[in-house]
């Protein structure tokens, strides 16, 4: 057992004890925001930002960093970490067993799908309510974690009904087709044909865009050099 404490924990100090737990930080965010504590926005960009940082009290994320909160504060990176793996292989479990029309299954993964594509601009437009990281190393990598998530996702989404030129003969065809289609690349071998797989394809596109050249751009560039709050409290 210490050797899996040493190797998933690490070292921990009383000092990365955050002063909240996360729904109240989260709350206390949502305060800031429509008090303009930390940003003098106003309007649409007001409105993005209150909406995207309330969305995140609907999905399940909040609260298990709640309930692993309440094991000890060391306990919460632990806790996203492996529910951010556990998102990104549903969808490659929903392909491998060819559950995408079981529509309860894809229900849930449409909705946690949704909440990693809310949370991407959210850590855009409004990082100056995230604490800063205990390391960016983790965050980058959870973050290729979502982006893969939110690819294969797509590909599920992909095999649900005659959206394609002809069918998907393996379900990792799926997971290719999606891959070369967020990056835009297109080898002619499958292609859409229906209204809903063009703006499928359409959404990856602008997923691609946002979630790779803006936000990395943006996570490395901006947020590496002056942190969240530009404190040395972490989350």
């Amino acid at each position: 057992m210490g050797f899996l404490k040493k190797l998933l924990i690490g070292k921990v100090s009383q000092r990365d004890k955050p002063k909240y737990n996360p729904i109240v930080r989260r709350i206390l965010n949502i305060r800031a925001i429509w008090n303009n504590d930390h940003q003098d926005d106003n309007g649409l960009e007001k409105i993005v930002r209150l909406l995207l940082s309330s969305s995140q009290l609907l999905f399940p994320g909040l609260y298990i960093k709640y309930i692993a909160n309440k094991l000890g504060h060391e306990y919460q990176d632990l806790a996203l970490d492996f529910y951010v793996l556990a998102k990104f292989v549903f969808p490659i479990v929903i392909l491998v067993n060819h559950w995408q029309y079981d529509q309860f299954i894809m229900g849930i993964m449409v909705y946690l799908l949704l909440e990693t594509v809310l949370y991407i601009p959210t850590l855009i437009f409004a990082s100056d309510l995230f604490n800063k990281p205990r390391s960016y190393k983790r965050s980058m990598l959870l973050l290729f974690f979502n982006y893969m998530e939110i690819v294969i996702s797509f590909a599920v989404l992909y095999t649900h009904g005659n959206n394609m030129n002809k069918p998907f003969e393996h379900w990792f065809d799926a997971i290719y087709f999606s891959i070369v289609s967020s990056n835009s690349i297109g080898f002619g071998d499958y292609y859409p044909i229906t209204t809903f797989g063009k703006v499928l394809v359409s959404l990856q596109a602008l997923f691609f865009l946002s979630f790779v050249v803006l936000f990395l751009n943006f996570f490395s560039n901006k947020v590496k050099n002056k942190g969240y709050f530009d404190n040395d409290e972490v989350e």
